[in-house]
């Protein structure tokens, strides 16, 4: 029984213009298909940079965007590039695209060699790489929560609030309807106050319900009352 014939994308990278019309770009599909054939691997779409450097990052590269872009809807798994270099000349790019690959769950291949480029081959200079970049990363985290942490302080000097439940009487059309709470709430020259039972009865005989339209209880109207909230 024959086993099922591995999928894979191919990445092709020239740095310079003018090899753009040179062998580059042949020598290393060929490489490439080579490896595929020997491996049963069919290389289903290729993907290509013209005249990219080696230690340009990722966001400049229209064709390994495009790539991991199909990665995401594909259930392809692993890319085979000529060499190591083709991702990046620079160490630390290339572990930075290569962490990409990985997270992804992607084996990028070495065609020219058959290495792993995704394994942990535990190389110290490669793993002292992916500590720091995982360092800059929980940095980077820690500083967003400080500033959206300082935003909100920042909001809530300004206006009072900024985040959470809204108080009832500040969305549309709930104003009035807390104004009729306190009203009816207030004690009468003679008389007794009114309960906040008699005054859900009220509000909810009136069709003034609470919000998702609910039935008022008791309870929440006492809530609101107490709080004091003014629109």
């Amino acid at each position: 029984m024959k086993s099922k014939q591995l999928k894979a994308f191919s990445y092709l990278r020239v740095s310079g213009r003018s090899q753009i019309k040179g062998d580059g770009f042949t020598r290393q599909a060929e490489t490439i298909y080579t490896y595929a054939q020997a491996n049963r691997i069919e290389v289903v779409d290729q993907f290509r940079d013209e005249g990219v450097s080696g230690t340009t990052e990722l966001s400049d590269r229209d064709g390994l965007a495009a790539l991991l872009d199909r990665i995401d809807s594909n259930g392809v798994r692993h890319v085979l590039v000529e060499r190591a270099d083709r991702i990046a000349r620079d160490l630390m790019v290339g572990e930075v695209i290569i962490s990409q690959f990985r997270q992804l769950g992607v084996h990028v291949i070495e065609a020219a060699s058959g290495n792993d480029l995704t394994a942990d081959d535990g190389d110290p200079t490669k793993v002292l790489i992916r500590q720091i970049l995982g360092a800059v990363a929980q940095f980077e985290k820690s500083v967003i929560v400080l500033k959206l942490r300082a935003a909100r302080q920042r909001v809530k000097r300004n206006i009072g609030r900024c985040e959470g439940r809204r108080p009832y009487g500040e969305l549309p059309g709930e104003k009035e309807t807390m104004e009729l709470m306190i009203s009816l709430r207030r004690k009468p020259r003679s008389g007794r106050r009114r309960s906040y039972e008699d005054i859900a009865q009220v509000l909810n005989s009136q069709e003034r319900f609470a919000r998702g339209g609910k039935p008022w209880k008791a309870g929440t109207i006492r809530r609101i009352i107490l709080r004091g909230v003014r629109a």
